[in-house]
């Protein structure tokens, strides 16, 4: 039996499009932009950082790789769960369950944009890019999407790595290699995603119940969700005041960052005081939960901007330490 026949059993026929009802705009949707957008712009950050000098062309192709890269995994994701995201709200008018692109176009298309999006980079950038991108499709794509997601409710701490590798590659396609400041911001996404994914999850649990899907609050409970909220965004503060305390980030982002992580401990303290005894507690836990996802999402691209203007216009300031 054949990959994309395999979604597409698990699917049922009945809501399966005929080829060549997709549009062009489908073909994006199945690209995911709006988390594209951040891995291009972690991967841009990663970039300017690292140190050394590209050319601004090979510097171009290395981010229009990672794009396609984050693309390619979001398709082969919506391939392969085309089932549980028509059983959820959030995600039941995707392409795919909303019957306007066959498992098979999807699978399809997320390969050839993983293969081009690989060799590109090899072939114009430098191998180790090449290597970190096709590694960060696998992740995402198998060991995430097909082997955590549906098996065990840790699917967000561990799968959360699949969307911390685009800085390191951004820092690879400047040095050709993997030090300590890449791996710092790797730290810094893959510590934020559990309480941001997790945040989300709770205002969301009935679908991901329904979905079949065992998120944190699905299998431990909303009491035990709250308490690795708070633990991650306690855990988070240090790692992202890292960069600072190694040299490759000033004092304004220091300043700016400590800043945003006292408002993210206010925003998953709340959660984690807030109750779902009653209707009216559940109203507010959700709310809390609801301010903590948008704000960790304006929280990131903040932190990031902030590193990014630093470094780009020669603003950083050593600590002094």
């Amino acid at each position: 039996m054949s990959d994309s026949s395999i979604t597409s059993e698990r699917l049922g026929s009945e809501t399966l499009p005929q080829s060549g009802m997709a549009s062009p705009r489908d073909y994006f949707e199945l690209l995911k932009p709006r988390v594209m957008s951040l891995v291009v712009f972690t991967g841009l950050v990663g970039l300017v950082v690292a140190p050394g000098h590209i050319n601004p062309v090979i510097a171009f192709t290395a981010l229009l790789c990672i794009a396609i890269g984050a693309g390619a995994s979001g398709a082969l994701n919506m391939w392969y769960d085309a089932d549980i995201d028509a059983k959820m709200a959030r995600t039941a008018n995707r392409p795919i369950p909303a019957g306007r692109v066959t498992p098979g176009e999807a699978f399809a298309w997320g390969i050839t944009l993983s293969v081009g999006s690989v060799l590109t980079m090899a072939l114009a950038v430098n191998n180790t890019a090449a290597f970190l991108l096709a590694f960060t499709i696998f992740f995402y794509a198998v060991i995430y999407t097909m082997g955590l997601k549906r098996r065990t409710p840790q699917n967000i701490v561990i799968g959360g790595a699949a969307g911390a590798f685009p800085p390191m590659i951004g820092w690879a396609a400047v040095t050709g290699s993997v030090t300590i400041p890449s791996i710092v911001l790797f730290l810094i996404i893959f510590m934020w995603t559990p309480p941001h994914f997790w945040a989300l999850a709770l205002f969301r649990s009935k679908d991901y119940e329904d979905a079949g899907v065992p998120m944190l609050p699905v299998v431990a409970g909303e009491a035990e969700t709250r308490r690795q909220i708070l633990i991650y965004s306690v855990l988070l503060v240090p790692v992202t005041l890292a960069p600072g305390f190694l040299g490759f980030a000033g004092l304004i982002y220091t300043g700016v960052t400590a800043v945003l992580d006292a408002a993210f401990l206010v925003f998953a303290w709340r959660v984690f005081v807030s109750r779902a005894d009653t209707a009216e507690a559940k109203v507010a836990q959700d709310k809390a939960a609801k301010h903590l996802f948008a704000y960790s999402i304006l929280y990131l691209f903040l932190v990031f901007s902030t590193l990014l203007v630093e470094q780009a216009f020669g603003l950083s300031m050593p600590l002094g330490l």
